[in-house]
């Protein structure tokens, strides 16, 4: 294998596309297609830029697991539209084009992955704990996904595309601990996300300690275990404020670990074929999809990318 193992963080790069390019990118008949178009080119220029000898289009199966529900109540429940359904409060326009996204990826024989009862992130998590021939790239909008990075056995990087494309960021454990200033292992990330919190997940953190706080505590004890059991016994180099502040947050500091950390042993459901280039599955509704949905050029891309 010469090309990384490329796992994409699907829903985080089709939201992306959705809000990157208008809405004006319709098919003949007006449903708009703009987070179509945008994913399909992404990965043609991930496969042309990166040059995977692997790729997987990761996908969530469930975006609001309940066992992350059942340890903290308010896990995205901000971003929930239909509490009986738990369905994910999506722009009305993007959500029509999510079933196109996955017949395309169907036709073209790109491989997919998802884990009943997880998110992506849990099956981007699994893939890479569990790669041992080949480097990883993770390519992603999503910084909880830092946390997966690491130097042995193999390679784990993550691509960064928060700000597009063209601004991506290739982060590993020494730029983590650069950024950061935490220690350069992908667990420390997990830790000091568990103290920051992050409110566009309804997790609360622990009262009064921000990202540069949390980084230093974790950075001084190695991590967030080491610093909780520091805590418990009085000791003096946690500061009194923070060991009050475990003390009234103590519940939240128990079930948190459980709701930021990544699973890394999923059960994955597959299908497609992850190497690349690889034969399309079906060029004729390949195009079919393609001119239906009016995708243009960014199909013809891809179909370029994947060898056809």
């Amino acid at each position: 294998m010469s090309g990384p193992l490329v796992l994409l963080d699907s829903a985080s790069l089709y939201f992306r596309s959705f809000f990157a390019l208008p809405e004006s990118m319709t098919s003949p008949d007006g449903v708009p297609v703009n987070a179509v178009r945008g994913f399909a080119g992404m990965i043609a220029q991930v496969i042309t830029e990166r040059g995977p000898s692997r790729l997987v289009a990761c996908l969530d199966a469930d975006w609001r697991p309940a066992f992350r529900v059942e340890a903290i109540p308010s896990y995205k429940a901000q971003r929930v539209a239909d509490p009986a359904r738990n369905e994910e409060e999506v722009p009305d326009t993007l959500t029509p084009q999510v079933p196109i996204i996955l017949d395309l990826l169907d036709a073209l024989g790109i491989a997919t992955a998802q884990a009943r009862g997880y998110e992506a992130d849990d099956v981007i998590g699994t893939l890479a704990h569990r790669e041992r021939a080949a480097p990883v790239e993770v390519i992603t909008g999503d910084r909880d996904l830092f946390q997966c990075v690491r130097d042995e056995p193999t390679p784990v990087r993550v691509v960064y595309v928060g700000r597009g494309w063209s601004k991506a960021e290739v982060v590993g454990p020494a730029e983590l601990a650069a950024k950061y200033g935490l220690p350069p292992v992908g667990q420390a990330y997990a830790d000091m996300a568990v103290l920051r919190g992050d409110p566009s997940d309804g997790l609360p953190g622990i009262t009064g300690i921000g990202e540069k706080t949390a980084a230093k505590l974790i950075t001084r004890f190695g991590s967030l275990a080491a610093l909780v059991d520091a805590a418990a016994r009085g000791d003096g180099d946690v500061p009194l404020r923070v060991r009050s502040a475990f003390e009234a947050d103590a519940d939240y500091l128990a079930k948190a670990p459980l709701v930021v950390q990544v699973a890394t042993d999923a059960a994955i459901e597959a299908t497609g074929v992850p190497e690349v280039p690889h034969p399309v599955a079906d060029v004729d509704r390949v195009r079919s999809l393609q001119e239906r949905w009016g995708l243009g050029s960014a199909v013809d891309r891809l179909l370029t990318a994947l060898g056809a």
